[in-house]
């Protein structure tokens, strides 16, 4: 194989299985496109300028031999399309989790949940206030989860954090393809330098951060259509 496909292979590796199953009667994922496709644009626009500018001050970057080649805003096209694939993804299982599983597994622990994550972030994004990756997605990490899961008391946080941990399964394969190539290099001294395998621990509030965007414009959106 090409080596030069890889990362897009990952890209339609991991779409295709949520695309055709959103057509499951039971999940009906389509219906709620018109919801879902905005907020994933809103946050997409926001990661790419922090990708953009991440990549510019090289605390990281993608490696030549293993994209296709096109560029936009200084990325591969393929990490512009990861904050469209992935993002879906990730909701296609949250909406999964909402309609197999009725009971909110987190429904009477989530904000306990949120307060420890938001603290753990915060204390991360302090102690490595020198090192770009660590302390901005620290920092962002504790405000969201501060914002939606103790200031707004949002309902669907205990679902939100089912899905998370879910997510995680899949998270760990194509992040694990990305670093170990890798597709994606960091510059360790913007990190705490801390791997999980290959996949630098920033990364899983980096995740968070993502896919809490999201979750909350997804909900908002979907909110708003039913008032």
């Amino acid at each position: 194989m090409n080596p030069h496909w890889t990362y897009a292979l990952l890209h339609l590796g991991a779409f295709t299985f949520p695309f055709l199953l959103s057509f499951d009667k039971r999940v009906a994922f389509y219906k709620s496109w018109p919801f879902l496709f905005p907020a994933i644009v809103i946050v997409a626009a926001f990661f790419l300028v922090w990708d953009t500018w991440f990549t510019r001050m090289g605390i990281w970057g993608f490696t030549a031999d293993y994209v296709l080649g096109g560029y936009f805003l200084n990325l591969p096209w393929e990490e512009v399309l990861f904050f469209i694939t992935i993002p879906y993804c990730c909701l296609f299982v949250y909406a999964c989790l909402n309609a197999y599983i009725k009971r909110d597994l987190f429904a009477t622990s989530h904000r306990y949940i949120t307060l420890v994550v938001a603290c753990v972030a915060l204390v991360l994004g302090l102690f490595f206030y020198d090192r770009a990756y660590t302390f901005s997605t620290g920092l962002l990490a504790c405000g969201l989860l501060v914002w939606f899961g103790l200031v707004r008391k949002e309902v669907w946080m205990g679902r939100f954090w089912m899905s998370y941990v879910v997510v995680l399964i899949p998270f760990f394969i194509c992040n694990g393809i990305l670093t170990s190539k890798p597709v994606v290099w960091y510059n360790d001294a913007e990190n705490m330098g801390i791997r999980m395998w290959t996949i630098p621990a920033e990364d899983l509030m980096y995740n968070l951060i993502m896919l809490l965007g999201v979750t909350a414009l997804f909900e908002y959106f979907k909110k708003r259509a039913k008032n």
